[in-house]
């Protein structure tokens, strides 16, 4: 009877202290589950790459300083079921947040966004620059991919590249994302914005879609001002209809990749497939990526009968019906300006 009595209170023991060490375990766990991984409060950014495993993540987190107690981190993530769950992708914490949180925002997916404006009349280069800036693409892939014609028929462009539809906007990126993907982004924003009403007009004017994209290209680099718009796309359906070269300055260094800003007549002489002083007609291609107000121009040119224009050194241009007047206008305003 005082074995029995011995045994009873032993297993009593051993059951009081495992409940006992059983609370405290899970007492320090929801502790620990819900307090800051650090006393300092700091941002960390953690790219954790496509492909890689739970364990690998779970370093890459660790040498951030993400994870204070590894063997609880597995826990919390088993235990959740999330360690299949956990996705891909460039993420910012901060050392304020507690493992259950950061853990919470892997599961989700809460990705950081990279917010990227693209002004309007950026060339192709130009924007593949910028998105490297971010570190969101390869320039030269980037260029290559906008070249690629079979890429460009799933985009439904028929043209030589995806210059001109790269529509200008403020786009929400993130590092997950292919080239393929963000370029696609920019093109359905041109589709979204060119309206059947728009496309409509072109082919009433006789244009192509390449073409009012063209020369809605030409019409942006001439001139950021909305107000004269209109009047450059005058010019240059003025000259077209009376078979004049469009003699258009950013033609001539559409292809020049480090140009300084500085036109000058040398660069008016070169004989390049865009240099609309050397070649008749619109160029084979667009030249930037135009916004909604040149793609617009294009198909409304104001009633006037001007051939030509120059600029007046105020962000503005000055306009001339006779090659007399703007002769005039350019000893006044441009003497000095195309000197080699």
């Amino acid at each position: 009877m005082s074995k029995r009595k011995s045994f009873r209170h032993r297993a009593r023991t051993v059951a009081g202290t495992s409940l006992l060490l059983l609370a405290l375990f899970v007492a320090f766990y929801v502790y620990h589950t819900n307090t800051a991984v650090a006393p300092e409060t700091r941002t960390v950014t953690v790219d954790i790459p496509q492909g890689t495993g739970f364990f690998a993540a779970t370093d890459i987190l660790d040498r951030a300083g993400l994870i204070k107690n590894r063997p609880l981190y597995y826990v919390l993530v088993i235990g959740k079921q999330a360690h299949r769950q956990i996705r891909a992708g460039e993420y910012e914490f901060t050392t304020a947040m507690t493992p259950r949180q950061i853990v919470k925002k892997l599961v989700k997916g809460e990705i950081k966004c990279h917010r990227v404006p693209i002004p309007e009349d950026l060339t192709l280069r130009e924007i593949a620059d910028r998105l490297a800036e971010h570190k969101l693409a390869d320039p030269e892939q980037f260029i290559a991919l906008a070249h690629d014609r079979q890429f460009l028929a799933s985009l439904d462009i028929d043209a030589a590249s995806a210059e001109g539809y790269l529509f200008p906007d403020t786009y929400l990126l993130d590092r997950s994302m292919s080239q393929r993907e963000i370029m696609r982004i920019m093109v359905r924003e041109f589709r979204k914005r060119v309206t059947p009403a728009m496309i409509a007009r072109a082919e009433a004017l006789g244009m192509t879609m390449g073409e009012w994209v063209t020369l809605a290209s030409l019409i942006g680099k001439e001139s950021g001002c909305r107000s004269e718009k209109p009047l450059i796309s005058a010019v240059f359906h003025n000259r077209l209809k009376k078979g004049m070269k469009l003699q258009s300055d950013p033609t001539a260094v559409y292809d020049l990749a480090h140009f300084n800003g500085t036109i000058t007549r040398r660069h008016l002489r070169r004989r390049v497939p865009h240099n609309t002083y050397w070649i008749a007609g619109l160029p084979p291609g667009p030249i930037a990526n135009p916004g909604l107000d040149s793609l617009e121009a294009a198909l409304a040119p104001a009633p006037v009968d001007y051939l030509y224009f120059v600029s007046n050194n105020n962000g503005a241009h000055y306009f001339s019906s006779t090659l007399l007047a703007h002769r005039q206008a350019v000893v006044k305003y441009q003497t000095d300006r195309k000197k080699n």
